[in-house]
């Protein structure tokens, strides 16, 4: 598939903002009240982060003025879903800037906040695990892949946040942001080695109902130019191109943060905030070319044909 930058930079930016209220209405529900001036401003990242994604995602539609009608399909539609939910997800969002400005106790509105912003990424997520015709979409770790992508940008976001605003932080979040890098590797290395083994569940035989051993060659192709299915669909990327962007995107969503919070864990006395914020931003940037990779490896079943 052809990668849209749109819809890259809606996918990850929107993923960490959601990622980052996620973490912050648990620590409204579990821990002590954050201080004012950090929560603050974790919401408004969040909202810039989630803002920026959700509208250069409509710069991928061909009328975005239009985008407004994608909200009254929720009974079928994961994006109409997903826009619903994104909505919904202001309301606590709002709410717990109110209390938390006037230095109240925030936790009523945390449960709520997590549990909505999680489902948007979900939800985002299901967009393209629900596409039959795109097999390397339809992967079992597509969706806890989003999901942990989600958490461990925001979550380094957060701890970033509050490190810089002055606040200690314990140092086990070097440990828990060792424990989810080494995960997030382990879902991509297995994902990336089943799409590469991974063959299209349809064939040119299995289309003109022949037997899958027959072999069927295209005597003249439909069309003789460049159009949109050749172009969007039938994007290829060379293999030597996309390891060398594998190994990128490891070093930066994995192999830095994991560096990062090894010195923070390892020797508490240092300063953790920098650190941390380094690991944010390196993550933030993996992320961008491991949903670049996320597109240009899928492959259509179209282009079989093609």
């Amino acid at each position: 598939m052809h990668p849209a930058f749109s819809v890259i930079f809606f996918t990850t930016l929107s993923g960490a903002g959601y990622g980052l209220w996620f973490w912050l209405g648990i620590a409204w529900m579990l821990g002590p009240p954050l201080p004012r001036v950090p929560a603050l401003i974790a919401l408004a990242l969040g909202f810039v982060l989630t803002s920026l994604g959700l509208l250069s995602s409509t710069l991928h539609l061909g009328q975005p003025l239009r985008a407004w009608r994608a909200f009254s399909q929720w009974r079928s539609s994961w994006l109409s879903r997903e826009g619903v939910l994104a909505m919904a997800t202001l309301l606590p969002a709002v709410g717990g800037a109110w209390v938390a400005w006037r230095g109240q106790d925030a936790r009523q509105f945390g449960l709520v906040l997590a549990v909505f912003s999680l489902a948007t990424v979900a939800c985002t997520a299901m967009i393209y695990v629900s596409l039959k015709p795109i097999p390397a979409w339809r992967h079992a770790l597509v969706l806890p892949g989003y999901l942990l992508f989600a958490l461990l940008t925001g979550g380094l976001a957060l701890v970033a946040l509050v490190g810089l605003s002055g606040v200690s932080l314990n140092n086990m979040a070097g440990a828990a942001v060792l424990a989810a890098s080494f995960a997030l590797w382990r879902i991509k290395r297995r994902y990336w080695n089943d799409i590469d083994r991974g063959a299209l569940p349809a064939s040119r035989a299995s289309a003109l109902g022949l037997p899958a051993d027959r072999t069927v060659r295209v005597f003249e192709h439909p069309h003789t130019e460049a159009n949109y299915l050749t172009r969007e669909m039938g994007f290829v990327l060379a293999r030597k191109h996309s390891r060398r962007l594998r190994a990128i995107a490891v070093v930066l969503f994995a192999l830095v943060p994991a560096l990062c919070a090894l010195l923070v864990w390892l020797l508490p006395h240092i300063g953790a905030a920098p650190w941390l914020a380094v690991a944010a931003i390196s993550t933030l940037l993996g992320a961008l070319v491991e949903r670049w990779l996320f597109f240009a490896e899928a492959r259509h079943v179209v282009s079989l044909y093609y």
